[in-house]
């Protein structure tokens, strides 16, 4: 399997402490059958501002302990990178890290609130080249509350990235109810675990796989935890899902 969203680099944002730390999260992920990993440190202007030339060096000598202490997993680098007004430049001039030096850039939004130019930045995205994964949409304020928005946004060239603790209920009921209605509805299109620091879901990833299994079958279970992340590692593009109509009432979720 490959995970596409850690914070597993050690003293860079609000993942892991410390390289213990992160070696106990990579070994237990080795454990649960993981054997790619791209480390995602969040990029926040004004805040974890986390450049590709600050951070790749981080990625080598990582890489470098990692054999020295007989870690089976090959890491890859990325951000996980906030929206900002600036974000096609951001990548556009290589502050950012795309996934795994791929076209597929990670971006995430803010939990509660709707960006009312979502649409402008994200032609920013796609006017570079690039192709717009988002993060964790299930946890967002305003999916929860209309998850039929999600329709829009990948029929723009959105991919959606989901974290497997959402169905365990890690994020709360409304994260979890909206991660089942992406599963049933053909909306998501990678799994990651955004992994900061303890390494919970790498650590009990039987159950997590087992209630996956409750939705989707165990060819979609393996499309969205390897084979579609084959294709950012391959620099490749794949053909997805139709996804289908949600008829809930507005606010439903929450």
């Amino acid at each position: 399997m490959i995970d596409i969203h850690s914070h597993l680099l050690n003293n860079v944002d609000d993942g892991s402490r410390n390289v213990i730390e992160s070696f106990t999260c990579l070994k237990m992920a080795v454990e649960a059958g993981f054997t790619d990993i791209i480390l995602t440190p969040h990029y926040i202007e004004g805040s974890f501002e986390n450049s590709y030339e600050l951070i790749q060096p981080k990625i080598e000598e990582f890489r470098t302990k990692l054999e020295d202490n007989n870690i089976a997993v090959n890491i890859y680098h990325g951000n996980e990178v906030y929206i900002s007004e600036h974000i096609g430049e951001l990548i556009q001039n290589g502050t950012v890290a795309r996934l795994a030096g791929s076209r597929y850039v990670l971006f995430e939004l803010p939990m509660n609130s709707r960006l009312l130019n979502l649409h402008n930045l994200i032609m920013q995205i796609k006017e570079t080249g690039a192709i717009p994964v988002l993060a964790h949409p299930e946890r967002y304020g305003f999916v929860q509350e209309n998850p039929e928005v999600l329709r829009e946004l990948i029929a723009k060239g959105v991919l959606m990235q989901s974290n497997y603790g959402s169905i365990m209920g890690q994020y709360g009921k409304s994260a979890q109810k909206t991660i089942i209605t992406m599963l049933k509805s053909n909306m998501i299109h990678f799994l990651g675990t955004d992994t900061h620091r303890n390494g919970h879901i790498y650590a009990h990833f039987y159950k997590v796989r087992k209630e996956f299994l409750k939705y989707i079958s165990r060819e979609k279970f393996e499309r969205l935890t390897t084979k579609n992340a084959k294709h950012i590692l391959d620099d490749s593009l794949f053909e997805i899902e139709k996804p289908t109509e949600i008829k809930v009432k507005r606010g439903f979720f929450r």
